[in-house]
């Protein structure tokens, strides 16, 4: 994983403690963190360590973490997901739903996903993502095993909203979870490899889905009946195994299971001050303390995050349909419910690399909207295409538009990073990771009812209305970087128009929360 770092070459040997603000004595003391800071045993504004020390130390963090969180999310994609597969063995026939049943369904869901994700997410930050996660997991999981005794429609859409209440703080819990262990610039690599987690899914689950479809009329049961019960049974025992990976913190990682606990005492130490010298907004909560309605309420009316927030909205509208219908439309061009599976793995695949791909060079290049940008740029010309082809165009000219449509760099892992970086508390940050998300699952919504069922099986009208909200992403994303530039223009404009003197008087006095010297990213 540290091949990914934005550092250059280093010599193992070199001090790898970055500069801070508990480096200058008159201010360090307006930077500490709260004694109710769980490390807090463990900060030391003196410490040093080297390249050699911290390298390795971020590799084992990725393999107790990271590893665990693309594992955990696998398990969600898998159950989040399964319905498209099912798709391919006749399950709204064997139901009795239509393409507008199936719409309701997904809307069903991401309305109960989004309804839950904030709720999910204090809830999670008062008992701790270590308690909160495992639980839901095992929740939702048995849900979703008991889709294979569905038989109507008030079952179908009974089930939706239960997994989207019940998957809906998972996303947002990780990302904070995540960020006790990362730096900000570290993080966004990490979900990209978490949603990297996401492309796996669609290239594996057709693979299940090809073998498992395969036992319909097993003990007289449809294969899709066996799909959700056997993938349910998966996620239920990583979810049990989720209960003894999860550590509430670097510095808690011990317990009656695990005696020796994870890392040493020098490794904490590490840990704790690279974390606070990157970012000492992270140490002004303990990790089980509650956002109450007043710091809540703060936090939803911090308008900085609102570009990003209005981004979450838009930017994965143009892709949406055409990837929720995927395999129906497969199987609309003639191909068979097998290789309608199969052919849906190639986007999915290059996908990831992409993906991987533009998640670090917006790392490399310190750059985030010019980045999102450029995706709607490359899914504009695709959206054309698909509005304007047609009827007789050969099915595999139509997949190869539909497959490099949906290989586009997804900037999902970018921005998810960006929101946690501009959240400048961890106050903020717990409930920002959520709204965006939120925002996310709204624009599910609107991607759930845009293809019609009159609008069969070409969906110009459709397709023409993605056209318009993708050249409408470029400019949100343009609006979005000016506004953040004007943003640290004023702020630099403010603080350098203070003395010495009243920037010292400024710290000692001011009730503003986080990191002072705050600027936004861009």
């Amino acid at each position: 994983m540290t091949l990914f770092r934005r550092k250059k070459q280093v010599n193992l040997d070199e001090i790898a403690t970055q500069p801070s603000v508990f480096d200058d004595p008159e201010t360090a003391k307006y930077f500490l963190p709260t004694e109710k800071y769980e490390n807090l045993h463990r900060f030391d504004p003196n410490a040093r360590w080297t390249w050699a020390e911290e390298l390795p130390l971020i590799n084992k963090i990725d393999w107790k973490i990271t590893l665990w969180a693309c594992i955990a999310f696998f398990a969600l994609d898998l159950d989040r997901g399964n319905l498209t597969q099912a798709n391919t063995d006749n399950f709204l026939e064997d139901l009795g739903l239509s393409t507008n049943d199936y719409n309701l369904g997904n809307t069903v869901f991401k309305l109960a996903f989004l309804c839950a994700e904030l709720p999910s997410q204090l809830v999670s930050k008062k008992l701790g993502p270590d308690r909160w996660i495992p639980t839901i997991m095992c929740l939702w999981s048995i849900v979703a095993a008991s889709q294979y005794w569905l038989n109507s429609r008030e079952t179908f859409l009974t089930c939706r909203a239960l997994l989207g209440v019940l998957q809906g703080g998972f996303i947002p819990d990780i990302v904070l979870y995540l960020s006790y262990f990362f730096k900000g610039t570290e993080l966004p690599f990490r979900l990209a490899l978490f949603w990297t987690t996401l492309k796996i899914v669609d290239i594996v689950a057709p693979l299940i889905a090809f073998g498992v479809l395969r036992l319909r009329g097993h003990n007289g049961q449809e294969g899709w009946r066996w799909l959700f019960l056997i993938e349910g049974l998966f996620t239920f025992s990583v979810g049990i195994w989720s209960w003894f990976m999860m550590a509430p913190s670097p510095t808690q990682t011990k317990s009656w299971y695990r005696p020796k606990g994870w890392f040493s005492e020098r490794e904490e130490v590490i840990m704790v001050n690279r974390i606070l010298r990157d970012d000492p907004s992270k140490g002004d909560m303990h990790n089980r303390q509650a956002v109450d309605f007043k710091r809540l309420w703060k936090s939803i009316c911090d308008y900085d995050l609102w570009p990003i927030y209005i981004i979450g909205l838009t930017f994965q509208i143009p892709t949406g349909p055409p990837d929720q219908y995927l395999t129906l439309t497969l199987r609309n061009l003639g191909f068979d419910t097998f290789n309608s599976n199969l052919l849906s793995i190639p986007a999915q695949a290059i996908g990831v690399v992409t993906m991987l791909g533009f998640t670090y060079l917006s790392e490399v290049w310190n750059e985030k909207s010019l980045m999102g940008m450029f995706c709607q740029v490359w899914i504009l010309p695709n959206i054309i295409a698909l509005a304007v082809l047609p009827s007789s165009t050969s099915p595999w000219a139509k997949y190869a538009v539909v497959t490099l449509l949906l290989a586009y760099p997804y900037p999902h892992a970018m921005q998810v990073a960006w929101c946690s970086r501009n959240s400048n508390t961890v106050r903020a940050r717990t409930v920002s990771a959520a709204i965006y998300n939120m925002f996310v699952q709204v624009s599910g919504i609107i991607i759930s009812n845009i293809y019609r069922a009159d609008d069969k099986p070409d969906y110009r009208r459709g397709n023409k209305q993605l056209v318009a909200i993708c050249a409408a992403n470029i400019v949100i994303y343009a609006l979005a970087k000016l506004y953040y530039i004007w943003r640290n223009k004023q702020r630099d404009r403010e603080w350098n128009g203070l003395s010495r003197e009243q920037q010292i008087q400024y710290l000692e006095t001011t009730t503003d929360q986080g990191s002072k010297d705050f600027r936004f990213a861009h």
